[in-house]
């Protein structure tokens, strides 16, 4: 028997309409807007700020509005959820909080309080389950702006199990976010100190100050040039890597070369912190440029953490602009690149490749293993939620 069916053993669950007389009731927000907020008051939601700041609960408001405003305004108490009812789209509107703090609030249009004998938590966590979500789509009006109206809330249905009940599947939901809380900070904290760990070894590694070396331009140790294509001619299902000026690469269904190279930025919000390793064929945007290194000479890798330690620092100073934003063909070629033996750059590459793999691993698998928590989260609040519902 599971931990559920254990915990649901010979308990009765009533399901009933969240606007039951004994259940809840909504009540529409007032004409709270933004020019309303004052720095010290009576604390206030705007629908708006459900989107962005809020979870599942909170025990302070963002922002406030004065004692006279609050005197004519819409207030939540304690307990109490606050429900954005406009959207721009489906999937947002009907965000909702519980309110747990001990003083009123004041709450704006587009939103509504739903006041009722539950726990708030517990009503909260139903708002994001799909059981309330597949509910809602029903009654979703409008075209720009998505709306569901108190009237419509009133009709979802909600299971409403013993309150002891409620209060146990709250704290097993509320462990789930804690615990993704706390994975995603130490996985954060892991990739932060790792980068600046790279950083470190890469400066070091590669300062020639003191040391014999040999000095050469990109120029010379490198072919360099732009590719043909714009972002238009991106197309998604393509076969070959289309390197643009982002830090995501694109697809094309052609390639214009094929061979090692370094690609970065020509213009925008990546010249000169951009740069992608490239190998065999790919596609080159018309604005974005391609390093080739001469095998003979130097080693590509080699290149590649030279121009991310260096290149942006001497953008800086030799651009024109206050900020770079744009780079042209002889900014690359005049680039002064130390060049030690090809024996001391294998020894650099293999140590600096490391720290780039392991950076690299834990910054793509940070994303991936929160979105598993959420996975998990999300599956476990569903199944909590899920019960026998009478014909």
């Amino acid at each position: 028997m599971s931990y559920l069916q254990r915990l649901l053993e010979g308990v009765e669950v009533e399901w009933k309409a969240l606007g039951d007389e004994s259940v809840g009731k909504f009540i529409r927000g007032g004409g709270l807007q933004k020019k309303d907020f004052t720095k010290s008051g009576v604390g206030c939601i705007h629908y708006g700020q459900l989107y962005t700041h809020y979870g599942i609960y909170t025990f302070n408001t963002k922002t406030f509005v004065s004692e006279e405003f609050a005197k004519k305004a819409r207030l939540a108490d304690h307990g109490d959820l606050v429900i954005a009812t406009t959207s721009e789209n489906d999937e947002d509107v009907c965000k909702a909080v519980a309110w747990l703090g001990n003083e009123h609030i004041a709450v704006s249009s587009d939103a509504c309080i739903y006041s009722h004998t539950l726990n708030p938590k517990y009503v909260s966590y139903f708002f994001q389950s799909n059981h309330f979500q597949n509910q809602k789509m029903q009654y979703i009006t409008g075209t720009k702006v998505r709306r569901v109206n108190a009237n419509n809330l009133s009709k979802i249905q909600i299971p409403i199990p013993p309150i002891e009940v409620q209060k146990e599947i709250v704290r097993i939901l509320d462990s789930f976010i804690e615990l993704t809380a706390e994975l995603t900070a130490e996985l954060t904290a892991e990739l932060t100190a790792r980068k600046q760990q790279y950083s470190y070894y890469r400066e070091q590694l590669l300062s020639f100050q003191d040391r014999e070396v040999e000095w050469k331009t990109l120029g010379e140790i490198s072919a360099i040039g732009t590719g043909r294509h714009d972002t238009k001619d991106a197309d998604e299902n393509g076969q070959f890597v289309f390197y643009a000026r982002g830090v995501n690469p694109l697809k094309l269904n052609s390639y214009d070369f094929e061979e090692t190279a370094i690609i970065t930025a020509g213009d925008g919000v990546g010249v000169g912190k951009v740069f992608h390793w490239a190998e065999g064929k790919y596609a080159l945007h018309q604005r974005a440029y391609r390093i080739a290194p001469d095998k003979d000479i130097i080693n590509p890798r080699y290149v590649y953490h030279y121009l991310l330690a260096n290149f942006y620092t001497y953008i800086e100073k030799t651009s024109v602009s206050s900020s770079v934003t744009s780079m042209r063909k002889p900014m690359f070629l005049k680039f002064p690149v130390a060049v030690p033996s090809l024996e001391e750059q294998a020894r650099i590459v293999s140590i600096l490749d490391k720290f780039d793999t392991l950076t690299t691993s834990i910054n793509e698998g940070l994303p991936k293993e929160i979105e598993m928590r959420q996975k998990q989260y999300e599956y476990y609040r569903d199944l909590l939620l899920s019960f026998p519902k009478p014909e």
